[in-house]
């Protein structure tokens, strides 16, 4: 299977902690952590204790990754640093920002490769097929292999064995009484066998049988008589290291001495005989034990004061004129008790200093001191009884504990039924060790616990706590579960006790570092037992030493933790590799199912993933098996006919899998880990079912187990990673595995047996099944039956299975042989859908068939060529691809050829158009029945669903349900581009081809093969677009590329020409023929302002809209001729000095906007400075539409001057001043405008050169929101008319001259001066002079400044606000002026000249914390009283502020803005110096990395117009808008 090199992607973001999060990753991937948005522009450092290459791990070592910017640009999107993963294990990531030393952290996993077979191939983690045996049972070391030849003989490839050490005297497998002591039972008469002997027969079993060896370490126990632990009782919870443990001792010994006067007879009297049966009996015990046991041990005291010592002890310091010392500003403090470190009767204490300062006497006289005495004995006799309920607390539920292991282990049905009490069968079991003589009574045991040398003795047991906090040390200070007696306690295992590091147990901590030595170096993995309660830093430590000597160590655990947070925990610290799971765990067919599916693959039919993704988090891999060793017997449980089904169920599962010795023979008994001293059957191929120590094939399901494990490894090995389980009926169930390149099944129908077929009744009608495809072969069909062989006895020497039970198995026969199926029907659905429909015969519970299942040979050949002409997208498609030898002679040509003819202007219409662009066409966008319409006609709108589709393997999405029922979208994808006819028609006839194919494929691989033509395609286009563009582009970072495709959403050439014609003189004007005249007309492309409600027909050019958003789009992008065209065409527009706002093809054009001339000016400016010979444009012919203010439209051909003669017009105008009428002023051309609002004026303040005009009916710039509301009453009002002088058109007017200046004086700009009629008489006024007036006037006028007295300031009474721009000057409302509003960083980008650093600072500072939002700016001070951020243009109600979306330009954060606020932040930090520079790209990469963040997740792939406030979204905002867009990619470009 060709596989390319794996890359994953882990986003940082601050304050994220994910060390309960599991990342697991395959040795070879490469790691990358990139910067999250709330990351990006800080100094960000992350750290590792990966082991860098050629050092050893080192747990606490971490070391600094360097980053890597793959552009070499500021913008931090696509920087990162990354690890190479090689080495297996588990390791930790912080990362710090700035100064903070952690701001986030998590773990990674990698998994470890094992090796099998004399050619020390690879055996997948989804392969293994692991077998337990109970150690004990496997007899002498050189018997082994008999035993063992069973795993093998039966398809293991993994040999689980339980603990090989001696054993405790309890002889259970987990009780061990000596870590480093191999068992010497292994070794018979005359024989020593060692470890070594143990390592060589595993490497044996591993070369010679290809199979891997594991065994059990057991960290947090051992047995109770371990020799070493008599030696060394630190090793343990002793009464001397664990004090608090005492109380827990003492009633330990009362219930001891309880048990033997009970098995005595001794409370018969009292209704509590020995051998207890009822409910009565239960209820005189509780008694006996509230009534005399714990009076008798008094357990209270251990908690309580010695009131009068105490008391006596504070007499003395007040006498001696004690007095508290207490610390300046140190709070008065409480009585404070100090518990007593040794835990003795009455041992607490009293904090004398809280005494002294509690309890102050009224003077000194012996009477002031009693009373003070006094006040102290009464609290601490209060306390004392506050302790005292305390322990009856405890005791109540001490009482609950011992009455229920009493019912269950006597009374309960599903109990072991002990019997009478006797002092083997005890009242409760043990809690600590007592290696003394039992015949000492309670009281002189109890001088025991104050002498060292003999309580160092009494330590505590280990056991099992039912929902306790695994991360918490249950025999730790501040647990009391050995006094609640809620343990379930393993009286033959002590509790060790590490402490927190080697040196607080060094001997312990050496001893069992040995151990794992030993183990690690002899066995290829391990399982942790007991894991969830093995103190997590010690089993960390143990395995790290382990890894050292096998660094590709195979780690298992089973967890009982309830949450898979909690597991994570575990598996991330400890790098477990594998968690058991149970299919014992179902309580039926359908859990079972539901487990395998659960526990690994995807779903047939998933989408090919992309080799670098993110990195998501994941469950931990599976060991599934269907019992494990530990639990109770199946067919105790279920019935022995289900053995065989379930255990097919469970091979079928796309991860690890097995059981254990016993099952497959069918033992009919749980083959206990401490009971079971006899040995497994060894492997006679001769035997006879009777034969009780051997067993063949014929034993049990060994034959059925053995072709259901070759099935599992050969589904791994393959590539069966694909999984779907059906529910035929309640219990039988179908798992299909299917293999993604090849597209082969295999499909298991299973008929579970939970209940016993003799006594239960099941339904006799077996559904029918549909297999798409065409059956092969049957695998294997099976089914467990009886045979004669005598009934079942337990065999004294041999664990015995069920003789009269075997399976009867047929494998790799052809579908007519099978006895199971009755006939099959093979039946067309569709011109694509081969199915074949099986009836069953004999599917009898037990039963099991397996069918292997290939793609009609059809099918099979067509996949394979579409495969085939997928590999020039990536190598992921040659596995399984097949030649196409009658390929159409379209595909024999590369995508990337045919679509480099393609132009910028088309790539519009291969990747975008919204619906109404589409409907502009004839046509639409693809809309999805029962959902919804996609954004785009183009790919972008398939790709924005797949992109959400894909990562989930979402198949049940109303986007692929409609692609498997039809070829609706399919052909819309190909007609729709083929109808266009030139490259694009050349396109749409590859995708007619390559759907073709896709067309003729089963259906439920449609949607897969659909995506990955879609991907290759899209990424082709990408491709080639970004190289059409300009090296900035090219170069660029992900976020640039994604913004500069803006420049093809928003570029495009319509049904209808958007703009006026350009002079028939000018070069390079695209041409076409008109598909209704048939006449050739040209075809430039036109920018739309926002999608999709300005996307097409009158609405579609907007002259402010195009010039803001030109820069970023075309001049950026380096689409300099297409930037020229709409230059000129809108300088034919030009009358009264304006360009208009609404373009209407020109002929419907309005002039009612005083600020798209200027920004129409910067762009001309603009294209001067960025392109190439930039300044040609000025001598470019411009067709004069308007030759004068008053003329109609005139046709191509009349009326051409150069450009530079329609700038010096448009400024003259200025100068001169321009007043008019809209033409068609009233209703029909605006419903809303008042009769005052068409009249237009627009000049120049002859004293400060600054441009004015409007009037308060009106609004003449981009804040142009004109009230609708009658029921408001703001019908006809502009809400923000900004007349008077706006700050940014006076910067856009500034910027302008001093480009004329500065044009005329290197000779590309003929005038020096305007010309103006005043008075009758012609006056000349020099561009330099009015560049000076701006210059001179602009700080006195628009600067608000903090001196009180300012003598320019007119209105000081408005002033609300200092260090601020005005947003305008003289205005007809002279409060508009004072109003905080992002405008004045329009005019700091365009010229940044009229400005001083250090205000323009302090004015930029104010803006970033009153009106920077997430994505946009707020269009006005949230301090203003007309503010309101949420804008709502369907609310009409009375409020005159917000009615019918009043308030549009009033709070709304509009995104556009943002642009120049960066912008102007980048310019003058470099004036404010290095620091503030620094300070403000990590502001500015924050910023746009929330604009990354939206983009991507953005089905439109666009920057919005506007949020509501505080980035909220807002219905009424164009999805995408070419100014936002265009401003923030002209951020990259500055930064």
């Amino acid at each position: 299977m060709v596989r390319s090199r794996q890359t994953r992607v882990l986003f940082l973001n601050d304050m994220e902690r994910l060390e309960r999060t599991l990342f697991r990753l395959e040795q070879d991937f490469e790691l990358q952590f990139r910067l999250g948005p709330t990351l990006q522009g800080r100094r960000v450092q992350v750290h590792t204790n990966y082991p860098a290459e050629g050092e050893k791990f080192d747990r606490l070592k971490f070391w600094p990754l360097d980053w890597i910017n793959p552009t070499g640009r500021e913008d931090d999107s696509d920087k990162y640093c990354k690890l190479d993963l090689q080495v297996a294990g588990s390791y930790q990531y912080y990362f710090s920002a700035g100064t903070e030393e952690k701001t986030g952290s998590g773990y990674i996993v990698v998994d470890p490769v094992l090796r099998v077979g004399a050619d020390n191939h690879v055996l997948p983690l989804d392969c293994i097929a692991i077998q337990t045996y109970l150690a004990k049972c496997l007899g002498p070391l050189d018997e082994w292999q008999d035993r063992l030849r069973v795993a093998k003989e039966t398809g293991y490839n993994m040999i689980h064995f339980t603990p090989l050490q001696k054993l405790g005297m309890s002889r259970s497998c987990y009780s061990l009484a000596d870590q480093l002591e191999l068992n010497p039972e292994f070794s018979p008469e005359g024989k020593n066998y060692t470890w070594m002997d143990v390592g060589n027969l595993v490497e044996k079993l591993k070369k010679e049988w290809n199979m891997v060896c594991i065994t059990d370490v057991v960290y947090n126990h051992t047995a109770a008589n371990s020799r070493w632990l008599c030696l060394h009782p630190e090793c343990g919870y002793n009464l001397v290291n664990s004090p608090h443990l005492k109380p827990a001792w003492v009633l330990d010994r009362a219930l001891w001495h309880l048990t033997c006067d009970i098995a005595d007879g001794k409370y018969s009297d009292h209704g509590v005989p020995a051998h207890i049966e009822n409910e009565h009996q239960l209820h005189m015990l509780r008694g006996v034990l509230w009534d005399e046991i714990y009076p008798r041990t008094k357990l209270w005291e251990f908690y309580q004061v010695n009131v009068e010592k105490a008391v006596e002890q504070f007499r003395k310091l007040l006498q001696a004129g004690g007095k508290a010392v207490r610390l300046e500003n140190e709070d008065k403090k409480r009585l404070r008790i100090l518990p007593d470190p040794h835990c003795r009767r009455f041992g607490n204490t009293v904090d004398m200093t809280s005494a002294l300062e509690t309890f102050v006497p009224n003077g000194n006289e012996p009477s002031s001191i009693q009373e003070c005495c006094n006040w102290l004995r009464n609290r601490l006799e209060e306390l004392n009884v506050e302790s005292y309920k305390e322990m009856h607390y405890h005791e109540e539920q001490a009482t609950n504990c011992i009455v229920g292991n009493v019912v269950y282990e006597r009374l309960a049905d599903h109990g072991p039924k002990l019997g009478p009490i006797t002092r083997s069968h005890p009242v409760m079991c043990g809690y600590f060790t007592f290696p003394f003589e039992d015949n000492l009574t309670f009281d002189q045991e109890m001088q025991l616990m104050s002498q060292t040398d003999k309580a160092c003795h009494f330590l505590a047991h280990n056991g099992w706590m039912m929902s306790d906090d695994p991360l918490r040390n249950f025999a730790e200070p501040g647990s009391n579960v050995y006094l609640r007696r809620e343990l379930i306690c393993w009286g033959d295992s002590v509790k060790l006790r590490y402490g927190e590091k080697p040196e607080d147990c060094p001997y312990l901590w050496a001893h069992m570092k040995k151990y794992t030595e030993i183990t690690a170096q002899h066995f290829a993995g391990v399982r942790l037992d007991n894991c969830h309660s093995t103190p997590l830093h010690v089993a960390e430590y143990m395995l790290e030493r382990a890894r050292e000597l096998k660094p590709d160590l195979y780690v298992v655990a089973e967890l009982f933790t309830g949450s898979e947070e909690l597991d994570n925990v575990f598996v991330t610290r400890l790098a477990i590799t594998s968690l058991i799971r149970e299919a014992m765990s179902a309580g039926d067919s359908h859990e079972e199912g539901r487990l395998v599916y659960r526990f690994g693959g995807e779903p047939v039919g998933s989408f090919v993933q992309p080799s670098l993704r993110p990195l998501v988090p994941s469950i931990a891999h599976a060991m599934f098996l269907d019992v494990t060793h530990d639990n109770e017997c199946p067919v105790q449980i279920r019935s022995v006919y289900d053995s065989l089904p379930s255990s097919a169920i469970v091979s079928m599962a796309c991860c690890a899998t097995g059981s254990t010795r016993g099952y497959d023979e069918l033992v009919p008994h749980q083959i206990s880990v401490v009971k079971e001293e006899r040995f497994y059957p060894k492997w006679n191929s001769e035997a006879k079912p009777s034969s009780a120590g051997e067993v063949n094939s014929q034993s049990g399901i060994i034959a059925g187990k053995l072709a259901l494990n070759k099935l599992h490894q050969e589904l791994a090995s393959k590539g069966f990673s694909q999984v779907y389980v059906d529910q035929v009926d309640e219990d039988i169930v179908a798992v299909t595995r299917h293999c993604p390149s090849t597209h082969q099944s295999v499909v298991a129908v299973c008929h579970t047996a939970f209940r016993n077929p003799k006594t239960y009744q099941y339904r006799q009608e077996v559904p029918p099944m549909c297999i798409p495809g065409k059956i092969e072969e049957v695998v294997l069909e099976a089914r467990t039956v009886e045979r004669i062989a005598g009934p079942y006895q337990k065999d004294r020497k041999s664990i015995n299975g069920l003789p009269d039970h075997t399976v009867e198995i047929r494998e790799h026969i052809q579908l007519h042989d099978s006895k199971i199926v009755k006939q099959d029907d093979v039946m067309c659905k569709g011109c694509s859908e081969f199915v074949q429909e099986i009836e069953f015969e004999h599917l009898s519970p037990g039963s099991v068939i397996v069918f292997r299942v290939s793609l009609d040979p059809k099918s099979q050949e067509l996949v394979g060529v579409l495969r085939r002409h997928l590999v020039q997208f990536s190598d992921h498609y040659k596995t399984g691809s097949m030649p196409d030898n009658n390929a159409p002679a379209i595909l024999t040509t590369p995508l990337a050829a045919i679509m480099s003819k393609v132009t910028l202007a088309d790539m519009n219409v291969l990747l975008f158009r919204c619906d109404a662009e589409e409907q502009e066409d004839g046509g639409g966008c693809y809309n999805i029945p029962s959902w919804m319409s996609l954004k785009y006609g183009g790919l972008q709108g398939l790709m924005s669903v797949m992109g959400d589709i894909r990562p989930k393997n979402d198949l049940g999405h109303p986007f692929c349900d409609n692609l498997r029922q039809g070829d609706w979208m399919i052909d819309y994808v190909s007609n729709r581009l083929v109808i266009k006819g030139g490259a694009l028609g050349e396109v749409g006839k590859w995708f007619q081809a390559m759907f073709t194919y896709l067309k003729s494929i089963p259906r439920y691989l449609v949607p897969c093969y659909f995506d990955s033509i879609i991907v290759g395609a899209y990424t082709t286009a990408l491709d080639i677009v970004f190289n059409k563009m300009s090296n900035f582009i090219q170069t660029g970072s992900t976020l640039v590329k994604q913004l500069a495709l803006g420049s093809v959403q928003m570029c495009g050439v319509g049904l209808h020409p958007a703009l006026p014609p350009l002079a028939p003189t000018l070069s390079d004007v695209p041409y076409r023929l008109n598909g209704v005249t048939n006449e050739r007309e040209q075809c430039c492309v036109s920018l739309a302002a926002g999608l999709p409600h300005f996307a097409a027909g009158i609405v579609r050019c907007w002259g402010r809209d195009t010039f803001m958003a030109l820069r970023g789009l075309m001049l950026v992008t380096g689409r300099h001729l297409e930037a020229r065209n709409i230059i000129l065409a809108f300088a034919g527009t030009l009358r009264y000095g304006l360009i208009p706002n609404l373009l209407g093809q020109g002929t419907g054009a309005r002039y009612n906007c005083r600020d798209a001339v200027w920004w129409w000016l910067q762009c001309i400016q603009d294209y001067c400075n960025m392109v190439p010979d930039g300044v040609n444009i000025l001598m470019c012919p411009v067709l004069r539409m308007y030759p004068t203010n008053v003329s109609q439209p005139q046709p191509a051909g009349d009326g051409i001057q150069p450009l530079y003669d329609v700038i010096h017009e448009a400024m003259t105008c200025h100068m001169q001043g321009t007043e008019f009428r809209e033409r068609n002023a009233g209703p029909q051309i605006d419903r809303n405008m008042t009769d005052e609002g068409f009249n237009v004026e627009a000049k120049v303040n002859e004293d400060t050169g600054f441009v004015y005009g409007g009037n308060r009916f009106n609004c003449g710039t981009w804040m142009d929101k004109m009230g609708e509301s009658d029921k408001a009453h703001n019908k006809g009002i502009p809400a923000t008319p900004r007349d008077g002088s706006a700050v940014e058109i006076v910067g856009l007017c500034k910027s302008t001259v001093r480009w004329l200046v500065d044009l005329q004086t290197h000779g590309f700009f003929p005038y020096a001066t305007l010309t103006i009629l005043s008075d009758g008489c012609n006056i000349s006024v020099p561009y330099e002079e009015w560049n000076r007036k701006i210059q001179e006037n602009f700080e006195k006028m628009f600067y608000v400044s903090h001196n009180l007295q300012d003598p320019n300031e007119k209105h000081p009474d408005l002033v609300h606000k200092r260090g601020i721009y005005k947003d305008s000057y003289g205005a007809s409302s002279p409060w508009c002026d004072y109003q905080l509003r992002p405008n004045f960083a329009i005019a700091m980008v365009v010229a940044p000249e009229l400005f001083t650093v250090e205000r323009a600072w302090e004015a930029l500072e104010i803006a970033e914390k009153k009106l920077l939002g997430p994505l946009g700016m707020k269009t006005l001070d949230p301090d203003d009283m007309k503010y309101c951020g949420v804008y709502d243009n369907a609310l009409d109600s009375e409020n005159f502020n917000v009615a019918k979306g009043f308030n549009y330009h009033q709070g709304p954060e509009l995104l556009w803005p943002v642009g120049y606020f960066l912008r102007a932040k980048l310019y003058f930090a470099k004036k404010m110096g290095p620091e503030i520079y620094d300070k403000t790209v990590y502001l500015v990469k924050n910023v746009l990395s929330r604009h990354n963040i939206h983009f991507e997740r953005s089905s439109w792939k666009g920057l919005p117009e506007l949020t509501n406030e505080n980035g909220q979204y807002c219905p009424f905002s164009c999805e995408t808008q070419a100014c936002s867009i265009a401003t923030i990619l002209e951020v990259l470009h500055d930064l």
